[in-house]
């Protein structure tokens, strides 16, 4: 097998010459070019599975070379080699393709991982999303679309920002976006960022020393360091507190973090994926969110759409549900019957696919044979209108008050602790008084919480 060709776009022969040997290092074969003339001649003739390219050249700079590439050669990752602390240069080269940037002076140890990254994808289509297979469901042109953003994006290490409402599966679409890109084989690890504690975030998020606080009895390693070669998500970014934000800030910037109690700061290789249903911009706006780490995470936007967005995916969803919920309940799923699938396919989902796969849920315990009936499956008040938009029905109103899956639990609660009061908790006589299964039964009650 040949070498892997690694073009090295500089004007500064002493540079060349240390990144020309740092490549052969590595057993790959370096080109060089001391212009963007010459990069583009090379491009042209010669087989290239990397280009490295500075930004200040004689006949151009490096983001015209990085569009080009764009155009010309996509299958080849492009990195662009910025002045130290350049960050707006490198956030603009990330916006138009390039794969990642390093920054002078060369870490010659985070270059060799950017560029062992990127000999990863040299050759691969981003056009080929047969790799998502049944888990990111849909044939609309939303989903179709969805599908070639993610392909898209997967080839770079640029930041991306997952947009949508709650419930779209915007951890799938970032567990998507690790796993069909050049960091799979390394860990992806999810952060909400709503979750943690305020006091306990910088710990967890950094780590910290031994001692470096009341309780810190041993060194801890923060969860950003255990994304180490694959993929930090922070879901509910927006959820981040303003000092915090300070602080992730500068781990984008210097691609390092500081763990409590520790005087210098260590290396990490993490590609940052984030995700929130809140509006950035407004919070920027409103002051709640910082305008200069917004622009860091927001490189890429990826807008996930809603379900009542694309109706037509409703019945390979309800399917799909059923099945998964058989297999954990162990029991046959029923099948939906036209006139329940046509009520889903009227309603707006304001809970989206999550709300789909509850209404389901519920729908198997009531239902009383094989087929799940519209009479079986609980619904808001909210219907798709005649033009898509949400629109009101108010025959199925939901009660004022509380919320809506709070109520339907109680209602099935009272349903379930019924039929065992008059089955004298026999769970078999009252499995079949509620036309369940035994199996069925004994799952809602765990999920229920009833004694």
């Amino acid at each position: 097998m040949p070498k892997p060709t690694v073009l090295v776009v500089d004007d500064e022969p002493d540079l060349c010459e240390l990144l020309s040997i740092t490549l052969q290092r590595m057993d790959l074969d370096p080109r060089t070019a001391n212009s963007v003339a010459d990069a583009q001649r090379l491009l042209k003739t010669e087989h290239l599975d990397l280009c490295l390219t500075d930004m200040q050249l004689p006949d151009g700079d490096g983001l015209e070379l990085v569009k080009w590439i764009q155009q010309y050669s996509p299958s080849v990752p492009v990195a662009v080699i910025t002045a130290h602390g350049n960050m707006e240069t490198a956030v603009r080269a990330l916006k138009l393709g390039a794969f990642d940037f390093v920054s002078k002076p060369l870490d010659l140890a985070g270059l060799r991982k950017l560029v062992a990254s990127a000999i990863k994808l040299s050759g691969t289509q981003d056009t080929d999303t047969s790799v998502f297979g049944p888990r990111l469901l849909g044939a609309s042109a939303a989903m179709q679309h969805m599908r070639e953003m993610i392909g898209r994006v997967a080839r770079s290490q640029a930041p991306v920002h997952i947009f949508g409402e709650s419930g779209t599966g915007k951890e799938l679409v970032a567990k998507l976006i690790h796993e069909s890109g050049p960091r799979r084989d390394g860990p992806f690890v999810p952060v909400n960022c709503g979750a943690i504690p305020t006091e306990l975030m910088e710990s967890e998020l950094f780590g910290h020393k031994r001692g470096s606080f009341t309780g810190a009895v041993s060194d801890k390693r923060g969860l950003i360091q255990s994304a180490e070669g694959g993929t930090l998500f922070l879901d509910e970014i927006a959820d981040l507190p303003l000092h915090m934000q300070v602080k992730l800030l500068r781990v984008i910037q210097e691609k390092a973090v500081r763990p409590l109690g520790e005087q210098l700061e260590v290396g990490v290789d993490v590609r940052i994926l984030s995700a929130t249903h809140k509006n950035l911009s407004t919070l920027v706006a409103e002051g709640k969110f910082r305008e200069d780490l917004f622009y860091r995470v927001n490189v890429i936007e990826l807008r996930v759409p809603s379900l009542r967005e694309r109706p037509e995916d409703t019945p390979e969803l309800a399917e799909a549900i059923l099945r998964r919920l058989g297999r954990r309940m162990k029991i046959t799923p029923p099948m939906l019957g036209k006139d329940a699938l046509a009520a889903l396919e009227r309603y707006a989902f304001p809970g989206n696919v999550r709300e789909l796969e509850n209404i389901l849920e519920r729908a198997i315990t009531l239902t009383t044979g094989g087929e799940i009936r519209a009479a079986d499956i609980q619904l808001r008040s909210t219907v798709l209108g005649p033009t898509g938009a949400p629109g009101t029905d108010t025959s199925d109103a939901s009660p004022a008050g509380g919320a809506l899956g709070d109520h339907l639990e109680d209602i099935e609660r009272d349903a379930i602790v019924r039929a065992l009061e008059q089955s004298r908790y026999n769970k078999t006589a009252a499995a079949k008084a509620l036309g369940m299964s035994f199996r069925a039964l004994r799952y809602r009650i765990k999920k229920l919480g009833i004694e």
